[in-house]
C-alpha cells in the first residue's frame, strides 16, 4: 500500500495505491491520523488504484470519520473503481459517505 498526502487549498487530498487489508489497515490509519488536525475543513480519499479494501480497511475509514466529525470537519471521496466500489456499495458505506466520481468534481464542490 502507497499513500501520497498533498494539500489543496484546506483540502487534505490522500491518494491510496495498492490493497487496504488486515495487514495495511493499521499503517493506513496511523498515517491519516499523523495528517489530520493541521485546519484542513475536509480530507478527500482518492482511491483510482486502490486495488482492494477489505473489512479491517473499513474500519479504519469509519475510525478515521469519528475523530473528524469531532473536529467538525469533513470525510469525503473519489474515484472508487471496481471492487473498491462495489465493497463500498455493498457495505452501505456509499450512503454514510459523500463520493464523488472524480477528484476535480470533489474539490469544486468542497
Amino acid at each position: 500500500m502507497e499513500v501520497e498526502k498533498r494539500m489543496d487549498g484546506d483540502v487534505l487530498i490522500v491518494s491510496v495505491r495498492g490493497r487496504i487489508d488486515a495487514v495495511t489497515a493499521p499503517e493506513f490509519e496511523k498515517r491519516l491520523m499523523e495528517s489530520i488536525g493541521a485546519g484542513e475543513k475536509a480530507v478527500l480519499l482518492t482511491m483510482e488504484h486502490l486495488e482492494y479494501i477489505s473489512s479491517a480497511g473499513l474500519r479504519s475509514i469509519l475510525a478515521i470519520a469519528k475523530i473528524l466529525k469531532t473536529k467538525e470537519e469533513k470525510l469525503v471521496f473519489a474515484d472508487l473503481r471496481g471492487p473498491v466500489k462495489d465493497v463500498f456499495k455493498i457495505s452501505g458505506f456509499g450512503s454514510i459517505f459523500t463520493i464523488f466520481d472524480t477528484e476535480a468534481e470533489a474539490l469544486r464542490q468542497l
